[in-house]
């Protein structure tokens, strides 16, 4: 059964195989440790993912990396330099003992080192107990596959209640986007595969150059689905401009409505108000999808934000879960 445990319990348990939801700054992950492929394998299981998905293995430091890739590129060097420990995933070209499970078949892998204390210690615990300093935890969020995404252990329980999966509880996650993931494995150079914790604007900073926007399929790195991130009400996305006319039409089918975005002055409508696409919205973002589900809200109104910053991630969350397949 899910339940919480302490941290030497968890690491413990991940040595035997087993599965731990941890904490990190972006949202809360399924793991298990990265060598053992069947405990791996029981991640997707446990989701509901398809093992073609890609998982992300988890180090406890950047000096790990050239452990689990076999070529690191130096502007891949440098992103991580800069930018690790953060929401910021690497993919690149795979070490030969990386499981295939792992990386749902490629060639490639991708790499994060979470700045959360409480992940860093499960991962440096787990290396301890294997003597093994360059140990992985590989992860996907920690809920169904295609839901919202963790960022509260409570989150964790419900959504995986019945499965034999251990949770160490680390508060609410700081930044509540999952992490950016940048290819670093093309020889054209690097691209954003997801967009996420790590805005686009600050890697460019850091390499001096642009990085694009990858238009890759969807087995490329995870969160790529176009239905993703989403809550049981229907997520209805509009340009700040439409704002206002889809809530109208939203509160005219006569259902329990929602709005995520400026005051409209609708008083029928249950109002969650974030003005600006910044750390704040982006740290509730999730949670306040869960909290409409559990009030019983069946349609969600949201502006999207102005694509630039971390409202480049929240407008793409938004409109995955706005996607009807």
């Amino acid at each position: 059964m899910t339940r919480l445990v302490e941290l030497e319990a968890a690491i413990a348990a991940l040595a035997r195989g087993e599965l731990v939801a941890f904490p990190t700054e972006t949202v809360y992950g399924l793991g298990a440790d990265a060598s053992q492929p069947d405990a791996v394998a029981r991640i997707f299981r446990v989701k509901g993912r398809p093992t073609s998905h890609p998982l992300i293995v988890h180090l406890a430091g950047v000096e790990a990396l050239t452990s689990w890739a076999r070529e690191l590129p130096p502007f891949a060097r440098r992103l991580a330099d800069v930018l690790m420990p953060g929401p910021l995933t690497l993919v690149l070209p795979r070490a030969d003992h990386v499981s295939p499970v792992v990386t749902g078949g490629l060639d490639s892998v991708g790499l994060r080192v979470p700045a959360h204390p409480l992940a860093r210690a499960l991962i440096e615990g787990l290396g301890r107990s294997r003597g093994d300093a360059a140990a992985g935890v590989a992860a996907p969020s920690a809920n169904r596959f295609g839901a919202v995404s963790p960022t509260r252990a409570a989150h964790v329980l419900a959504d995986l209640e019945g499965e034999d999966v251990l949770v160490l509880d680390g508060g609410d996650a700081e930044v509540g986007l999952e992490s950016t993931i940048v290819d670093c494995a093309s020889p054209s150079g690097p691209s954003i595969l997801r967009v996420g914790g790590t805005p686009r604007e600050l890697l460019e900073d850091v390499l001096g150059a642009p990085v694009p926007l990858a238009s890759a399929g969807p087995a490329r790195a995870p969160g790529m689905l176009a239905s993703h991130y989403a809550p049981k009400a229907r997520v209805l996305a509009a340009l700040r401009g439409d704002f206002a006319r889809e809530v109208r039409a939203a509160l005219a089918t006569g259902k329990r409505v929602a709005t995520l975005g400026p005051e409209v002055g609708f008083g029928a409508a249950i109002e969650v108000r974030a003005e600006r696409a910044d750390a704040t919205l982006a740290r509730s973002l999730y949670a306040t999808l869960r909290e409409l589900d559990e009030e019983g809200v069946e349609l969600v109104v949201v502006a999207l934000p102005e694509p630039e910053g971390l409202g480049l991630a929240i407008a793409d969350r938004l409109t995955r879960a706005a996607h009807r397949g």
